[in-house]
């Protein structure tokens, strides 16, 4: 990092890296999530990704990929995903603010289409509930981030604060999953307008939204989120308890022992996928 974006991320808790990827780059990402869009929508193999469609998509919506609001577990798949994660000058952005071991544990690409929904004020930290809780999330403009289409915001500096209490998103056609930061001023919240290619490096705790995509082209962008090797995931922890308390502290109602079939369900549509991306201060090869 150059010692303006170092300082950036210490008093904001994110900063923005221009021209990251090229246009070939954002073409074959773009390109290979509309392809298994449509493979999900004529039912086929579409492997280990997650294809979530719009509660309410646009009637004018026809191709299935207009249809669709985010395809998660990417970022093993060989291609385009992989050699993102792997892209050594992000491990190496990656190094300076995890360490010399990082893993890519989530990924999704957004295709925030045209009348889409944006998601409230929140924290990423909130759904993680790791130990340590510093997981950094790298968000790739595939396409232009401008303010009609419904770009991210953020809150800066507020990524020193612990993780806030929320309330569910209730808006008809929000995602499912989808909750609200509500006792907090966002008033200094600033959209991050971004071009194709350029890359948004933010911290989990991070208070961030987006808004409604008022445009009439869809605003795309691929995350990938990051953490140390060794991160305790809640999640994948084999301790049914452990499971328990993780489900409960998202407002889950659920009891304890887990029914076996509900715990072999919960686990199979778990997102979280820990790739080694950097190892010893070199980046793994894919």
């Amino acid at each position: 990092m150059t010692e303006l974006e170092r300082e950036s991320w210490e008093r904001d808790g994110f900063v923005v890296v221009p021209g990251f990827a090229d246009a070939a780059m954002c073409a074959a990402l773009w390109e290979r999530t509309v392809a298994i869009s449509r493979a999900a929508d004529g039912g086929g193999d579409v492997g280990d990704t997650q294809v979530v469609l719009e509660p309410i998509p646009d009637p004018s919506a026809g191709l299935p990929e207009e249809k669709v609001g985010k395809v998660f577990r990417l970022h093993h798949v060989p291609g385009p995903y992989a050699d993102l994660a792997h892209d050594p000058r992000l491990g190496e952005l990656l190094g300076e603010l995890l360490g010399d071991d990082v893993d890519c544990f989530l990924s999704q690409f957004i295709f925030k289409n045209r009348g889409a929904l944006g998601q409230p004020w929140h924290q990423d930290a909130w759904y993680f509930r790791m130990e340590p809780s510093n997981q950094v999330g790298a968000w790739l403009a595939v396409t232009e981030a401008t303010r009609d289409n419904g770009p991210l915001w953020v809150l800066p500096g507020s990524h020193r604060e612990p993780v806030h209490d929320v309330e569910a998103d209730r808006r008809p056609g929000a995602q499912l999953g989808y909750v609200e930061i509500t006792d907090h001023d966002t008033g200094d919240g600033v959209p991050v307008l971004l071009d194709p290619g350029d890359l948004l490096l933010f911290h989990a705790h991070l208070l961030h939204r987006s808004t409604d995509n008022a445009s009439g082209a869809p605003r795309a962008a691929m995350v990938l989120h990051f953490g140390a090797m060794g991160t305790h995931d809640p999640v994948l922890d084999p301790d049914p308890a452990v499971l328990v308390e993780f489900l409960r502290s998202l407002g889950m109602d659920v009891e304890e022992p887990l029914a076996p079939a509900f715990e072999v369900a919960v686990r199979a549509n778990v997102r979280n996928r820990w790739v080694p991306v950097r190892r010893a201060g070199r980046t793994v090869s894919r």
